[in-house]
């Protein structure tokens, strides 16, 4: 039994996979959640409109509430992780905002997850920074019309990702409000990215807590669930919980099994955000 009362939500662009795309946010329900994220679910920046409303009745259809949804990141099992940095991608990337923040709008999602983008060979580290600046500006005003926050993550893995550590979201969020003074963007902190790159979980939380507007957890080595691995989740998300953060928590990770077998370390009551926090969130 989890020691905070913290909410969780699924991701159901990594979990439930057994199913369509369309079928995952009922099937979420039915196993007790009463909330979704999902990475971007379409092929393209710009899908069709019969696509989009597909993706936005399954939501209202099941009963769910979305409350996280990334940008198009582009060919993610490609290798691709985001193109918030990559110059020549950047008016595919300001398309997809106002398409992002259309969906906000319809279905009460107010995260929006930017991976910031592989660094490219032959392109200068601080022109993609620069083209990353404008890009962020772009998506913080593009969600901020509809009270949305911007997340910046940091991302584990074999890609030339640059954003490895918690302290290097923080100097993208620090940049930006120094230069633009754009203040809705905030850290998702994924505790299995930051721990296989190394990071130190409860120096993370007594640091940055207040800088956080996401959670996603799996457990390390081998992104499964709770329990699988040796990152102790619980006690870091009760940390988190008393350093204030009332958000949402996603359940980012590759079940070891069958989906639906994968919350077994979760009580059903616990699963529900129901009366579990009055707040906001965060």
């Amino acid at each position: 039994m989890p020691t905070h009362r913290l909410r969780f939500d699924v991701n159901c662009s990594i979990l439930f996979t057994e199913l369509p795309l369309l079928q995952r946010p009922a099937a979420a329900k039915a196993a007790g959640f009463d909330a979704v994220e999902f990475w971007w679910p379409f092929a393209e920046a710009v899908p069709s409109e019969v696509e989009v409303d597909a993706f936005i009745s399954a939501i209202r259809d099941a009963g769910v509430q979305l409350v996280g949804l990334n940008f198009f990141a582009g060919d993610m099992p490609g290798g691709d992780r985001g193109l918030v940095s990559l110059p020549a991608r950047a008016a595919e990337f300001r398309e997809n905002v106002a398409l992002v923040a259309a969906i906000g709008a319809a279905t009460g999602c107010r995260s929006f997850n930017a991976l910031y983008g592989n660094r490219l060979p032959g392109v200068d580290p601080t022109d993609q920074d620069e083209v990353a600046v404008e890009n962020l500006a772009a998506a913080a005003v593009g969600v901020g019309r509809i009270g949305g926050t911007v997340l910046v993550e940091a991302v584990s893995g074999p890609q030339p990702y640059p954003l490895r550590t918690s302290t290097d979201v923080i100097a993208v969020l620090d940049l930006m409000r120094a230069e633009r003074g754009i203040t809705n963007l905030a850290f998702l902190a994924d505790l299995y990215h930051l721990t296989v790159n190394g990071d130190d979980l409860t120096k993370v939380v007594a640091e940055h807590s207040g800088r956080i507007g996401h959670v996603q957890i799996a457990d390390a080595p081998g992104r499964h669930q709770p329990g699988t691995g040796e990152i102790g989740l619980d006690g870091h998300l009760a940390r988190l919980e008393w350093a204030g953060y009332s958000g949402w928590v996603g359940l980012e990770y590759a079940p070891s099994g069958p989906s639906e077998h994968s919350f077994e370390w979760l009580p059903r009551e616990r699963r529900s955000g129901a009366g579990l926090t009055n707040e906001g969130d965060r």
